[in-house]
């Protein structure tokens, strides 16, 4: 190696990620405490289904196509199944967006929305601790996405869409009036 100089530490996390991750953190007057994570499209899918792993063995889940305005709901869902469903989402999520997963508890919930965003809620504020220990710094603020226009593509999604349909199968989840 001709040119030396300091090593330097880089891992596979801090080489490709935005740059920009980050989450919000405060408490509501009501005692409830909200996290608003902001990364990347891929990330943010994979720390839906990361977080989701500290969740109770059993949850409620709502699923929203918003291109085909379908919203399916189920009560008491096995967790591991709802994550086996997240995973196999991961890459038509990413790239096609426009879906509402919500996953909840009495005492906790789990949101991606259409564009993406996701947010935790809880009564204890213990996703501080969780976000922080993936990785996330903590900002006062996070930058909104600088969409133009429409912040997903309202196209139909095929791919996706059949996915929906077969991760609501799965999970015997029932079409929401």
């Amino acid at each position: 190696m001709i040119f030396r100089g300091r090593t330097r530490h880089v891992t596979v996390w801090r080489r490709f990620r935005s740059g920009h991750d980050g989450f919000t953190f405060e408490e509501s007057p009501e005692g409830y405490f909200e996290a608003h994570v902001a990364a990347n499209a891929e990330r943010a899918v994979d720390l839906m289904y990361v977080l989701s792993e500290h969740l109770p063995p059993a949850i409620d889940m709502s699923l929203t196509d918003r291109r085909t305005k379908t919203t399916w709901t189920g009560t008491d869902v096995a967790l591991p199944d709802v994550r086996d469903v997240i995973a196999r989402l991961k890459v038509p999520l990413a790239t096609y967006a426009g879906v509402d997963i919500s996953v909840y508890t009495p005492d906790d919930q789990l949101s991606l929305t259409a564009e993406l965003d996701l947010y935790a809620f809880g009564r204890s504020d213990r996703w501080l601790y969780l976000l922080q220990a993936r990785g996330l710094e903590q900002y006062g603020a996070v930058a909104e996405k600088g969409w133009r226009g429409q912040p997903w593509d309202r196209a139909a999604a095929t791919v996706l869409s059949t996915a929906l349909i077969a991760a609501a199968e799965r999970l015997s989840l029932t079409i929401a009036q």
